[in-house]
């Protein structure tokens, strides 16, 4: 039997703001990378990056969880004018925290 993946845990946030400009940048690159750089691009990772510093400044520290809020919030986002949607934007986040945590995306080492 396989054993689950244990969850992965933020460092406690110490500058929310500071991490939501790092994310939303690297967000807003990673869009225009994965495609073609549209204006669209700026505003998703602009409302994530909203998202992701309110829930750091709540305490919230557990990736899961901030997965999660982004793909509930992101629902309301109008994607109309994008390649994306909400699931591939919080994954998309997902890959960026990881890496910064030095974890391996694949196979969470």
């Amino acid at each position: 039997m396989t054993k689950p993946i244990p969850p992965i845990t933020l460092p406690a946030a110490e500058n929310p703001q500071q991490e939501g400009e790092w994310l939303q940048q690297r967000l807003h690159s990673f869009l225009d990378e994965e495609f073609i750089p549209e204006n669209i691009n700026q505003n998703i990772a602009e409302r994530a990056a909203q998202i992701f510093v309110r829930q750091r400044m709540e305490g919230e520290n557990d990736l899961g969880e901030l997965v999660l809020a982004i793909v509930t919030e992101m629902q309301a986002f109008d994607f109309s004018k994008s390649f994306y949607g909400e699931f591939a934007i919080a994954n998309a986040v997902s890959d960026i925290l990881l890496e910064s945590l030095g974890i391996d995306k694949c196979c969470g080492q």
